[in-house]
């Protein structure tokens, strides 16, 4: 009940405008819409129960969040359609988010690096298995690994091609 209080209360506080931009993305689109939503509600659980300091914030809890919410609607979408389809999507949606919820122009960066970051790991593992055989652990375990080599974002300027970045807290 509360994770629809949330989604109520996020719609609510849209613009006009800004509610038909996400209505023009997940209506044609219903089924990768749901599936979507999924993604987001188990990304975002995984990531506060692994890093409850950083998750919700800029840290590096963000940047594994982000990178597996991508990482989740791809598994989710390829499983009902291409992973051409699903990435195409799954782009759109994400982009659309930071759109629709904007940051600091460094935040913003950040997200959609990491959102990137997602994609390509996928699109990465995506050779090795048939796409109807993945599984989150799969998605958590790798990044956790990749969080190894994460890069703290300072300015606009930045340029960790390949690795997650998240920015300093301190």
């Amino acid at each position: 009940m509360r994770t629809f209080s949330i989604f109520f209360n996020t719609i609510r506080s849209m613009s006009l405008k800004k509610i038909m931009r996400l209505l023009s993305l997940v209506l044609p689109h219903p089924l990768f819409s749901l599936l979507s939503f999924h993604a987001t509600l188990q990304a975002y659980s995984i990531a506060q129960k692994k890093f409850p300091k950083t998750a919700s914030t800029n840290g590096i809890g963000n940047a594994f969040r982000h990178a597996l919410w991508c990482c989740f609607i791809m598994m989710y979408c390829c499983k009902i359609s291409s992973p051409e389809k699903a990435l195409a999507f799954c782009k759109r949606m994400t982009d659309l988010h930071e759109e629709l919820f904007p940051n600091k122009p460094l935040e913003t960066k950040m997200d959609l690096h990491n959102n990137k970051f997602g994609m390509d790991y996928f699109m990465e593992i995506l050779p090795g298995i048939h796409r109807q055989f993945f599984e989150k652990s799969f998605f958590i375990d790798g990044l956790e690994k990749k969080m190894k080599n994460a890069k703290i974002l300072k300015n606009l300027d930045d340029d960790f091609d390949g690795l997650l970045v998240y920015l300093d807290e301190k």
